[in-house]
């Protein structure tokens, strides 16, 4: 049986701004209340910044921040990563599928329950009315990558694991905190079954931090409006979203297309993955088929649905003008299949640390390419889709025992009709920062010997793909060294005949490496990665 998220039908296509209630709500006021709930969300984000003890999280911000209503619809998301943000609405599910009571607190990172890898934990407060404690008034949600959950190899992003088990502690939706009061024994479980508990703890206290400040703000926002004022408010910003959504995809009406691209290996074989989009658009639905996409792999590149939702849902806002909130009405206008055996389609104990990071860039290339040639189809070149970005997120992860250090890093950009790709950037299913050279060799035996643009990786053209980086660390310590890379084989394509970027590489001192390795490295050895440009346009 095939996965589908489907779209629901648009019966308020061209309903005014309006909730279930019948209550109107003018431009304006809609404008202060998405504004106000996006702040809320962006004030969960930056106290995690500021709380968390790794610079993974702290310096990177590799994380983010959501808040959901009563009956688990995500209302606001603060501007962080794609990959975790498309896909956490899944997390509130199964959370409510755990049978969640007001006032407890969840943590999870199972891929079958909600989550994208094991790295990726994340914390739900099921929020309280704060006068009727047994009432369930929303949810508040920070998904945080974690530099370690255990596993194989240091950082828990493995080479080569072909099992979920390989990768880290797998925890399905359990209650952390009940009533108010910390399950002592569960924290303690979590820490015994990672490397680095003293970071560990500390950013999961700053996570339940953060949650407890989404909390607040909703609970006030609640007393403050009432909660049929606050329930009508949020059907008619979701209600909102959904029509500029579909107005968006009326430019499409009736194209379609079929795309398609390769992960190069999966970490066990050599051999080349293929990713098969069929895009169409048809009653302002946009209609993404997977059926072609390779099956599940031994290797880890293999995702949840989860994921696969996330990228079609950055696609889809990315089409839209800047203004358009994100929320769960995004998604309305989303209709996704995904065949039952697919390597997006991951079931355990499908191992899947690589899928959330590099098959989620692949789907977003061959999503866009699919609607670039759908939109040529009827001859529509109106709307910015670029050429394809570097296509991947350049795992890093260097350990030994007592420290463990991760980051992803930022290369070209795809260019477009509109100019050139921006260069060193992260893209696509990306938003984190970089993590600063004096962070990162005051916290661990490391030192950068070079950070540097690319110069003349981005692919030529009318307009030019933007350049990638170069990266060098050098080991103070021995420690290992596990890259999950893409792009290194084949070079993101151009578009509209531009030329495509330059593949990446990764060496130890002057060894050329594979793009999925895992290494060791002695003190005074260099690893550099140089990470590829993005296609060009015209």
């Amino acid at each position: 049986m095939n996965t589908s998220f489907d779209a629901k039908p648009d019966t308020k296509f061209d309903a005014g701004l309006d909730g279930r209630s019948g209550t109107k709500f003018d431009a304006l006021e809609l404008t202060v209340f998405s504004q106000g709930v996006a702040m809320l969300a962006e004030e969960m984000g930056g106290l995690l910044e500021r709380s968390s003890i790794s610079p993974n999280i702290r310096e990177r911000r590799d994380a983010s921040c959501a808040l959901f209503d009563a009956e688990g619809r995500m209302v606001a998301q603060a501007a962080h990563i794609p990959v975790h943000l498309g896909a956490m609405p899944e997390s509130v599910a199964a959370v409510r599928a755990a049978g969640a009571r007001a006032g407890e607190v969840f943590l999870l990172n199972d891929p079958a329950h909600g989550g994208s890898h094991l790295p990726d934990l994340t914390m739900v407060e099921v929020i309280a009315h704060p006068e009727a404690p047994e009432q369930i008034i929303g949810y508040a949600a920070v998904r945080a990558h974690h530099a370690d959950v255990g596993g194989m190899s240091p950082g828990s992003m493995p080479f080569g694991a072909t099992e979920l088990f390989q990768e880290g502690l797998i925890v399905p939706p359990v209650r952390i905190e009940v009533q108010g009061v910390p399950q002592a024994d569960v924290l303690r479980l979590v820490l015994a079954n990672v490397r680095t508990p003293g970071e560990r703890e500390g950013d999961l206290r700053a996570q339940r931090a953060a949650c407890a400040a989404g909390t607040l703000g909703w609970q006030a926002l609640h007393a403050r409006m009432g909660a049929d004022m606050l329930s009508a408010a949020v059907d008619a910003l979701l209600d909102y979203t959904e029509r500029r959504v579909r107005a968006r995809l009326a430019l499409l009406e009736g194209a379609h297309a079929t795309a398609q691209d390769v992960l190069e290996s999966d970490g066990v074989s050599e051999a080349p993955i293929p990713v098969v989009v069929a895009a169409s658009v048809a009653h302002g639905t946009l209609h993404l088929d997977l059926t072609g996409t390779s099956g599940a792999v031994r290797g880890n590149v293999n995702a949840p649905p989860a994921v696969a939702r996330a990228a079609a849902v950055f696609v889809l806002r990315v089409l839209c003008d800047d203004d358009v909130p994100v929320n769960d009405g995004v998604a309305r206008a989303l209709a996704l299949v995904i065949p039952d055996d697919c390597v997006a389609n991951a079931k355990r104990p499908s191992a899947v640390a690589a899928g959330n990071v590099e098959l989620s860039q692949r789907l977003t290339d061959v999503c866009f390419a699919a609607l670039a040639a759908a939109a040529e189809s009827i001859g529509v070149h109106d709307l910015v889709i670029p050429a394809a970005g570097q296509g991947t997120m350049n795992n890093v992860t260097l350990g030994a025992p007592g420290w463990s250090f991760y980051e992803t890093l930022g290369g070209g950009q795809g260019a477009s009709r509109r100019g050139d790709g921006p260069d060193a950037v992260h893209v696509g299913m990306s938003n984190t920062r970089n993590t600063p050279i004096e962070s990162l060799e005051r916290a661990y035996p490391l030192r950068v010997v070079e950070y540097a643009v690319r110069r003349g990786s981005g692919g030529a053209g009318t307009h030019r793909g933007g350049d990638g980086v170069i990266r060098r660390y050098q080991a103070m310590v021995p420690c290992t060294a596990t890259l999950l890379t893409e792009r290194r084989t084949v070079a993101p394509p151009g578009a509209h005949g531009g030329a495509p970027g330059v593949t990446g590489r990764n060496l130890l001192n002057d060894t050329v490496l594979p793009a999925k390795t895992r290494v060791t490295m002695q003190a005074g050895d260099v690893l550099t990665i140089e990470t590829p440009g993005g296609g060009g346009w015209g």
